[in-house]
């Protein structure tokens, strides 16, 4: 039965005020449909371009196909996620950034979800993790083979600067 606007479907009213007043009944749907939800997992990188124009790639020391990459890390329960790429930086290269703001997302596995930051350094690098080996400042038309994420990533971060540029000189 189709409802017009204003017309109510007065089970539905039912079960909202039964719900209302008997909150924790929500809960009973929610933990049978958590267990056949897909979860996923959520990864954040940043891409920092300098005033040279070239981008902040780092050695990961534990990535053996695509040791270059991207900076960034794994988004923590309860975490936002620009919060995340802060951290990780912080952590990583005890550098503090500002976030621009996001420029790429994507499902890069079965079962993970990457989220690209465009972000502009605060301070110089400093001593960096375990997790790295080095750091190098490239060019963007020398990157060496790293992932399709991050190479995407970086093309969306340069095509945001571009457009910031022209609504510059306007």
């Amino acid at each position: 039965m189709a409802h017009t606007l204003g017309e109510e479907n007065p089970v539905t009213r039912r079960i909202s005020l039964l719900l209302r007043r008997f909150p924790f009944i929500i809960r009973l749907p929610y933990l049978a449909f958590s267990r056949i939800q897909a979860r996923y997992t959520i990864g954040v990188a940043a891409v920092i371009i300098d005033d040279r124009g070239r981008v902040l790639l780092v050695e990961h020391a534990y990535h053996p196909r695509y040791p270059w990459g991207l900076p960034g890390g794994w988004l923590d329960d309860d975490e936002e996620p620009a919060e995340a790429i802060k951290r990780e930086l912080c952590e990583e290269l005890e550098l503090q950034v500002t976030v621009l703001g996001g420029v790429h997302i994507a499902r890069t596995a079965r079962n993970h979800i990457d989220l690209a930051f465009h972000c502009k350094a605060l301070s110089p690098i400093g001593k960096l993790s375990h997790e790295l080996l080095t750091y190098q400042w490239v060019a963007l038309d020398q990157l060496p083979d790293i992932k399709r994420f991050h190479r995407q990533s970086i093309q969306a971060a340069r095509n945001e600067a571009r457009e910031e540029d022209t609504w510059k000189r306007v």
